[in-house]
């Protein structure tokens, strides 16, 4: 099954990118397999670097699981200010519960 996501540029790039992803697989997985600009995903989805860090909207946000403690600790190490609504883009799998999933890109990754 497939689900929409849409991904918005920070700031300095606004814009739009929607991709539509399998569901199972992580935001992250389809960002990078749609060349989404702005998600760098350096570890490949191993959870040992904060470079595929967003920003998740509402009410979205409040669907996803809690950060493990895994998470918790690489989101201290984003390079853009960390927020409430911050997550890795590795950690969150797509559910058809997340269609329309709706996140901001942070200003950088590095």
């Amino acid at each position: 099954m497939k689900i929409k996501v849409h991904l918005f540029g920070p700031p300095s790039a606004p814009g739009e990118t929607t991709l539509q992803a399998k569901t199972g697989q992580s935001l992250m997985q389809a960002a990078v397999a749609n060349d989404v600009n702005g998600i760098a995903a350096d570890c490949g989805g191993m959870l040992t670097c904060a470079t595929c860090h967003v920003y998740v909207r509402e009410p979205f946000a409040s669907r996803l699981e809690l950060p493990g403690a895994d998470e918790e600790g690489m989101l201290g190490f984003t390079a853009s200010p960390r927020q409430p609504n911050s997550r890795l883009s590795c950690q969150i799998k797509l559910t058809p519960e997340l269609d329309g999933l709706a996140v901001d890109l942070p200003e950088k990754q590095y």
